[in-house]
């Protein structure tokens, strides 16, 4: 009787140190270090701009159904507040456009604007037409994936692998020279609901979604001409191939523009 509890006893303290080491949590490890839009309840829904033309009209329309499949978080399509070749943003929700931008070397960017400390207080995806008329990247596929992951950039999911040429992981979320795969890597996986619900598990006392900007922040912050990439600022972060990039234009006092590049080959 005396080694059952012993055994028992041991048993209980293996559980024990067990769930220490291995907390029961949500499996996921790829959200864009702790930014995420304040709210003060879930789900949260937030607006998208719609500034793209009817070559992308469906991929936006995909992406937004898509992440809306998330518990936490419903998007809907608004109509749009600036254009294509300017995309300037608009303070509380996500604008999203496509324009010729040029030979910039890039075909997709979300840009975050971030207030106190990690709450992104509005954001910007942009696709690059320059690329996207070449026969290389003019395929549903290429536009699926790439209006998939800066739209998710923009609230707070990062990469789920960036090493082009890894098999596809089926997501998005995903850097592949294949996005058609199999398996495809047009759409998000689980794994990304899950970072999801991950992010925007706890709630806010405050809300950024739909707001101004609050009161303080630094003259020519909301409204920081970050087209160009000489104004992206900093480079903070390379992929080991080089082919994303993350900038960061810091305004100080937590107040900071970050942008997330998506590099053509």
């Amino acid at each position: 009787m005396r080694n059952k509890r012993s055994l028992l006893f041991v048993s209980i303290l293996v559980v024990i140190a067990m769930l220490a080491v291995f907390p029961f949590r949500v499996s996921a490890n790829h959200s864009w270090g702790k930014y995420h839009w304040a709210r003060t309840s879930n789900p949260f829904t937030l607006k998208v701009g719609d500034n793209v033309n009817s070559a992308w009209d469906s991929y936006l329309n995909e992406a937004i159904s898509d992440w809306t499949q998330s518990s936490v978080l419903n998007l809907t399509k608004v109509a749009g507040s600036t254009s294509g070749s300017t995309c300037a943003p608009t303070q509380g929700r996500i604008e999203a456009c496509n324009a010729a931008y040029g030979a910039t070397g890039w075909l997709g960017v979300a840009q975050i604007w971030t207030t106190r400390g990690s709450h992104i207080a509005q954001a910007t995806t942009k696709v690059n037409d320059t690329y996207f008329n070449m026969a290389q990247y003019n395929t549903p596929a290429w536009r699926r994936l790439v209006m998939c992951q800066e739209i998710a950039h923009d609230f707070g999911l990062d990469h789920q692998d960036e090493n082009f040429n890894n098999p596809n992981l089926g997501t998005c979320m995903d850097y592949t020279s294949n996005p058609l795969g199999p398996p495809s890597n047009e759409h998000p996986n689980q794994h990304d609901y899950d970072q999801l619900v991950s992010i925007y598990s706890h709630t806010d006392r405050f809300s950024t979604v739909g707001m101004a900007i609050p009161e303080g922040a630094p003259a020519g912050f909301a409204n920081a001409d970050v087209h160009a990439q000489e104004n992206w600022g900093e480079k903070v972060r390379d992929s080991a191939d080089g082919r994303s990039s993350l900038y960061v234009l810091d305004f100080g006092n937590g107040n900071k523009v970050f942008t997330f590049v998506f590099w053509a080959e």
